[in-house]
C-alpha cells in the first residue's frame, strides 16, 4: 500500500501534470529517504518526440523524477511544509539502461546532507530491480 497517492503528493510538492513525474510514494522516512513509483505509459507526452518509433524516457526526466521523490522526503518535515525544493545541482549522473513504455520505475532518494535550506541527496532509479540511473542531487528550499 502506498504512503502517498498522486493527490497527496500534489499537496506536498507544487508539480502538476504533465510535469508531475511520480505516481505514488511507497515508503517515506521524512528528512531521510523516500521511495517513489512511476508507471511509464506509452501515452506520456514526451514519447511523441523522444523518439518517434523508438520511445525512450529522457534521462533528464528520470533525474527530475528522482528529485521529486527527494522533495517529498524533505517537504514531509514539519519545518518545510508549504515550501518548494528547488533543484540547484546534479553531479555524478549515470544512465545504465533505457526506460521504456510499460516499465515501472522505482525511484529512491536518500538525503545525505542538509545544512539549513541547502542539501544533497543520493538518488537511484530501478526497473525490475536493475539500476537504470543514479545521481547526486543538490537542492535549496525556498518559497
Amino acid at each position: 500500500m502506498s504512503v502517498y497517492t498522486t493527490k497527496e503528493i500534489m499537496e506536498i510538492i507544487p508539480h502538476r501534470t504533465p510535469f508531475l513525474l511520480i505516481d505514488t510514494i511507497e515508503e517515506l522516512d521524512p528528512g531521510v529517504r523516500a521511495l517513489g513509483k512511476k508507471c511509464v505509459s506509452f501515452n506520456e507526452p514526451y514519447f511523441a518526440g523522444h523518439f518517434p518509433g523508438n520511445p525512450v524516457m529522457p534521462g533528464v526526466l528520470i533525474i527530475e523524477a528522482m528529485a521529486q521523490v527527494g522533495a517529498v522526503a524533505l517537504l514531509g518535515l514539519e519545518q518545510w511544509k508549504g515550501k518548494t525544493a528547488y533543484f540547484v545541482g546534479i553531479d555524478k549522473a549515470k544512465f545504465k539502461q533505457k526506460v521504456l513504455p510499460g516499465d515501472v520505475l522505482m525511484l529512491e532518494t536518500k538525503i545525505i546532507k542538509c545544512k539549513g535550506p541547502i542539501g544533497m541527496g543520493e538518488a537511484e532509479a530501478y526497473v525490475d530491480g536493475k539500476l537504470v540511473a543514479k545521481a547526486e542531487l543538490t537542492f535549496a528550499i525556498g518559497q
